[in-house]
C-alpha cells in the first residue's frame, strides 16, 4: 500500500513540493506519494484530521498556516522558539520547522558568510521568524523591516522570550538603509506565482550597491526583486535551494532515509524551466 504525505496551505497553486518529493521517492524505489491539500484557514483543524483518517503519515505546512497550526500539534524546541511549524509527523502529531536548516544550509551552500554579517529581513511572518532565529544563532546582526512596525516588534519580542535572540532590531526601511547591509532576505510572499510582477522592495528606492539578495520565493525562479538587485549590480539568489533543503529535512524525518538532494534540485529546475 502506498504511503502518503503532502502539504496543506492556501491556495497552494504555486507549490512544487510534489515535484521534488515524488522524484526522490521514485529515484529510491519507494512506494510513497506526495500531494497537495488546499485548506483555508477556517477549517485548519479539519485539514489536519482528515489526512490522518485517509492514511497520511506526514504533512508540510505552508502559507498561511505555519503559526496557527501550533495549537493543534506537539511542537519541538525549534517550533517553540520560532513560533511557526512547517513539518508534521502525523504518527505522533509532533512538529518541527525545517525552514531554519533549509535557509541556513542553502546560504552556506552559496558561500555566503553569516557570522558578523549585517542582514536585512523583509517580513514578519513565519518564514521571517525562522530566518531571524537561524541567522542570529549563526552570529549575524539582523534588522527586520515590515509594513507594520508593531508586528515586527512583536515578533522580535516573542523570539527574545522564546529563544533568547540578540542582535535583532525592527526598523523602518529608511532607518535600516542608514547602516551597511550585506544580505537582504525576502521572507514575504511578494512576487510569488501568479503575482510575478510584485516585489517587496519599493519601486525606485536604490538597493545597496554590491548587496546579496536572497528571495525565498522560488516560483518564478527569477523574481522581480531579484531583477531589481541584479540591475543594481548585486547578487541575486532564488529560494529553490531552500525549498529543496527544507524538503530534504522533512523527507528524512518521515522516511528515516537520506534523501537524494541533487535529484530533488534537478526535478525543481526542470519544473521551473518548463513552467509545470
Amino acid at each position: 500500500m502506498t504511503t502518503k504525505v503532502g502539504a496543506i496551505g492556501w491556495p497552494l497553486t504555486y507549490s512544487l513540493s510534489p515535484v521534488m518529493h515524488n522524484a526522490a521517492f521514485q529515484a529510491l524505489g519507494m512506494d510513497w506519494h506526495y500531494d497537495l491539500m488546499p485548506i483555508p484557514s477556517d477549517i485548519l483543524r479539519l485539514g489536519l484530521i482528515e489526512p490522518q483518517r485517509h492514511g497520511y503519515i506526514g504533512l508540510n505546512v505552508t502559507i498561511p498556516h505555519k503559526e496557527a497550526v501550533i495549537r493543534f500539534i506537539k511542537p519541538d524546541e525549534i517550533v517553540r522558539a520560532v513560533g511557526a511549524a512547517n513539518t508534521i509527523d502525523l504518527r505522533d502529531n509532533s512538529a518541527t520547522n525545517t525552514d531554519v536548516i533549509g535557509l541556513i544550509d542553502d546560504l552556506k551552500a552559496h558561500d555566503i558568510p553569516l557570522s558578523g554579517a549585517n542582514v536585512l529581513i523583509l517580513g514578519a511572518g513565519g518564514a521571517a521568524r525562522a530566518a531571524v532565529f537561524g541567522l542570529t544563532r549563526e552570529g549575524a546582526s539582523v534588522t527586520v523591516v515590515n509594513r507594520t512596525m508593531e508586528r515586527a516588534q512583536l515578533m522580535l519580542a516573542n523570539l527574545t522570550i522564546s529563544a533568547g535572540i540578540k542582535n535583532a532590531h525592527a526598523k523602518t526601511l529608511d532607518e535600516a538603509l542608514e547602516s551597511p547591509v550585506d544580505l537582504i532576505i525576502n521572507c514575504t510572499s511578494a512576487g510569488l506565482y501568479p503575482h510575478i510582477d510584485e516585489s517587496p522592495w519599493i519601486e525606485g528606492l536604490p538597493i545597496p550597491c554590491g548587496v546579496t539578495v536572497y528571495d525565498m520565493v522560488y516560483r518564478p525562479s527569477v523574481t522581480a526583486f531579484m531583477r531589481q538587485a541584479e540591475s543594481a549590480g548585486g547578487r541575486a539568489i532564488g529560494g529553490m535551494g531552500m525549498l529543496a533543503r527544507q524538503g530534504a529535512a522533512a523527507f528524512k524525518l518521515w522516511t528515516d532515509v537520506d534523501p537524494p538532494l541533487e535529484v530533488m534540485l534537478a526535478a525543481l529546475r526542470e519544473a521551473l524551466q518548463t513552467g509545470n
